[in-house]
């Protein structure tokens, strides 16, 4: 496996027309303007709101960001293990260089059951997984335990995506299994402190938005230059918190692209797009960073 699992990935949304069918035309724009800072695509990610695609639909996506940007990682996560493993199937037969498996949803299984999940996934499967968990969508955190049990056993497994918001679990993922496996922020206000702690890098919804923030901020940790990592964290900060936090983002990261002239369409119901107030505030911040000059 040649994907380099550090720096920053786009968790890219998926546009859609009006009438909620996809919009591969601007798919087709906004790939290059992902690309363009050499971060890396992952597709079919919460973002990209593959809860609401079918198994058709999610196939015909990643094929079509495949053959545009080379390496991808696919969200192949569902419900149910069969689901998964079929989905995950299809990542690797489309040419994915990784699986991004978010832990299982709507009924909450215990530890054991997750183990249970990723293992039958694993053993079904010939294409590297990246566990997730994202306790927002699926209500509850991965165990630590069970995280270190699956690295444990199953050498598949390159790297988590952690979406907690905390910045002590990362550091304890980073203390448990940081030696065999890559420890991936999730949320956009983390990325600088996952960094000094020993993370990898970040996936994280805001650089669909600023992908050059976003990679400037890893370069300057790279180059030692905290004070100008700690500034643009502090901006990605702010972003996180309108984009993500504040409003659906699945409709706040798609009003930001408009406003930065990208065509990223409208969420897919039941998702809506936002009011007038809600794009107000969505301007302001993009217009602090510099994304977006002032109207006034």
């Amino acid at each position: 496996m040649n994907l380099v699992m550090e720096g920053i990935f786009v968790p890219h949304v998926t546009p859609f027309k009006r009438d909620g069918e996809i919009d591969f035309d601007a798919l087709e724009v906004l790939i290059p303007f992902w690309k363009k800072m050499g971060i890396g695509l992952v597709s079919l990610g919460s973002n990209g709101e593959a809860v609401f695609l079918s198994r058709e639909e999610r196939q015909k996506v990643l094929e079509f960001v495949v053959e545009r940007a080379g390496k991808v990682i696919a969200g192949t996560g569902a419900a149910g293990t069969k689901e998964t493993i079929d989905f995950t199937k299809d990542a690797a037969d489309v040419g994915a260089e990784a699986a991004l498996i978010v832990s299982p949803y709507y009924f909450k299984p215990s530890p054991e059951e997750v183990f249970e999940h990723y293992s039958r996934i694993i053993d079904a499967v010939d294409i590297p997984i990246i566990l997730y968990s994202v306790p927002k969508f699926t209500g509850y955190e991965i165990d630590l335990q069970t995280i270190s049990k699956l690295v444990d056993e199953h050498s598949q497994i390159i790297g988590i995506k952690d979406s907690s918001g905390s910045i002590g679990r990362i550091a304890e993922l980073v203390r448990l299994v940081g030696d065999r496996i890559k420890i991936l922020a999730g949320t956009g206000d983390l990325i600088l402190p996952s960094l000094i702690m020993g993370a990898s890098g970040a996936i994280v919804a805001i650089a669909n938005v600023a992908p050059e923030i976003c990679e400037r901020l890893c370069g300057s940790f790279r180059k030692g230059d905290l004070e100008t990592a700690k500034e643009l964290q502090l901006k990605l900060t702010h972003l996180n918190e309108i984009l993500v936090k504040r409003f659906n983002q699945l409709s706040t990261i798609k009003e930001a692209l408009n406003l930065l002239g990208l065509n990223a369409g409208f969420p897919r119901l039941p998702m809506l797009p936002l009011g007038e107030n809600e794009r107000n505030e969505i301007r302001n911040a993009l217009v602090s960073l510099g994304l977006l000059e002032s109207e006034d």
